[in-house]
């Protein structure tokens, strides 16, 4: 006979499935500070997963932060189908009762045409952020897209500068600020900031809130197009490295928030959208000679792309001052 069973164990404490997208929002939004009350808030629209999961999460969190939205969509005229997938994020705005406009621009094709279209749509965002009265705007970057970003500088051969990507805020660059300030005044343009609430959250908790609340959203095709190396990251690299290393994606944004931490105060390369940072192109044979003189503490000159010639100090250990030689031309 089998003994009597013992009593039922105590029923366990806390939750026992992972945090939805909204409580993950939250959470960066009051750990980092990215939203106060009275704030108005932009929401960066596309009609795509990322950015339709946002929009309805900061409309949903409105009673409880205490914070407006305004949505707005840019459409670059490069593809047809952007006006449809844009309806989508009109339509689901005018649903969450959050206003909603558009701004149409013209990006050429030809060369680096991702980077000129990015540069093209922050410019317009900003200029509809100050219009607004909007003291923030909010991208859909995820914790999967930091890491594709980490991993892209990698492969570009960059520095702990270059990897320090995709921070929860980050000022507007000088360029896209100015840009702002000239369409609606300096007045309107201070103070905006780029936020990114959804950098906790994976993209599956996306996927999973989008089909929880049953909501539409479009695919850009050029996600899915391996000619951009973002793409290969995405759909070949980074499962690679999961196969290797479950926490792989935990494990690259944390590096990223310790070179964050670790940069000096007023810097930011990634203001807009992770793209290159600002820096000077230079190849392995070039970036060993600033090496040798750095341990040797000596200056010297070196060529970079396009024949100029820029002058490396070495003012404090630990820094590398370059001088352009166009400016010490007076050119």
């Amino acid at each position: 006979m089998s003994p009597p069973a013992g009593p039922p164990p105590p029923p366990r404490r806390g939750r026992s499935h992972p945090p939805s997208l909204i409580r993950l929002a939250e959470r960066l939004i009051r750990d980092e500070r990215l939203i106060a009350r009275g704030d108005v808030v932009l929401c960066a629209c596309s009609g795509g997963p990322d950015s339709t999961a946002l929009l309805h999460v900061l409309a949903l969190l409105r009673r409880r932060i205490g914070h407006e939205v305004v949505a707005h969509g840019v459409d670059h005229g490069l593809r047809a189908a952007a006006a449809a997938e844009l309806s989508i994020a009109r339509a689901l705005s005018d649903r969450l009762g959050v206003p909603y406009a558009e701004t149409r621009v013209d990006v050429a094709p030809g060369a680096n045409l991702q980077a000129r279209a990015r540069a093209a749509r922050f410019a317009a965002l900003a200029a509809a952020a100050a219009a607004y009265g909007a003291r923030a705007i909010a991208t859909g970057h995820t914790a999967d897209d930091r890491a594709e970003t980490v991993l892209l500088r990698l492969l570009r051969g960059a520095g702990p500068r270059g990897l320090a990507v995709l921070p929860p805020r980050a000022p507007l660059s000088p360029d896209v600020a100015g840009a702002a300030r000239r369409g609606v005044g300096p007045e309107s343009a201070a103070g905006i900031e780029l936020i990114r609430p959804l950098l906790l959250a994976r993209r599956a908790d996306v996927l999973a809130h989008l089909g929880r609340h049953r909501l539409e959203f479009a695919e850009d095709p050029s996600n899915r197009d391996p000619r951009f190396t973002r793409v290969r990251v995405r759909r070949e690299l980074l499962p690679l490295l999961e196969d290797l290393s479950p926490a792989i994606v935990e494990h690259l944004c944390a590096l990223s928030d310790m070179l964050v931490a670790a940069r000096p105060s007023g810097g930011d390369p990634d203001v807009l959208d992770g793209s290159e940072p600002l820096s000077i192109p230079l190849g392995r044979a070039q970036r060993f000679a600033i090496e040798r003189a750095r341990k040797l503490g000596r200056p010297l000159r070196v060529r970079v792309r396009g024949g100029e010639e820029i002058a490396v100090g070495f003012p404090e250990e630990s820094s590398v001052l370059i001088e352009d030689g166009s400016a010490r031309r007076g050119t």
